[in-house]
């Protein structure tokens, strides 16, 4: 769950300066707010290179809208966008059942993606036996997961990660 509290953290941070920066931006150059007679944003001499060199503008113009497609891409990601399916509660309580004798099982999943496939997903530490834990799940719990959450002909896509 701290993953996505960062993520929430970040995306509030960044989302904040941004929005700060573009609302001054907009402010200033439409004159409602108060300036004094040197207010300025840029120097003279900063402003006559930029404007003899236009080139910088776009280039900071094309980093700009990369940074904001970076930080969508950044928000779909954290709201769970491009995810297929839906998780199974049941499905991932009867996985770890099954798993209950394999010390060092971190993280478990099941998804169900529509109403003919299941993802399954297992992350166990390398001194786990895995040729036992993968014949535990062929043979027993992934069955057991399909008569329970949906059919016996759902396709199923096991995924087994070994840590180091």
């Amino acid at each position: 769950m701290r993953q996505y509290a960062g993520n929430r953290i970040g995306l509030a941070v960044v989302g904040f300066v941004l929005l700060s920066g573009g609302a001054y931006a907009f402010l200033r150059g439409s004159g409602r707010l108060p300036q004094g007679e040197d207010a300025k944003v840029l120097s003279f001499d900063v402003a006559a290179y930029l404007a003899a060199h236009p080139w910088i503008s776009w280039v900071g113009a094309l980093v700009l809208v990369m940074a904001a497609m970076v930080a969508t891409r950044w928000l779909l990601m954290a709201l769970g966008w491009g995810r297929f399916g839906h998780r199974s509660g049941t499905g991932t309580a009867l996985l770890c059942v099954g798993l209950k004798d394999v010390e060092g099982i971190s993280r478990t999943k099941v998804r169900l993606v529509g109403a003919d496939r299941m993802r399954i997903s297992v992350t166990c530490p390398s001194s786990a036996d895995v040729g036992a834990v993968v014949g535990k799940l062929d043979r027993e719990i992934v069955g057991r997961i399909r008569r329970d959450v949906g059919d016996d002909a759902m396709g199923a896509l096991v995924r087994l990660h070994v840590r180091r």
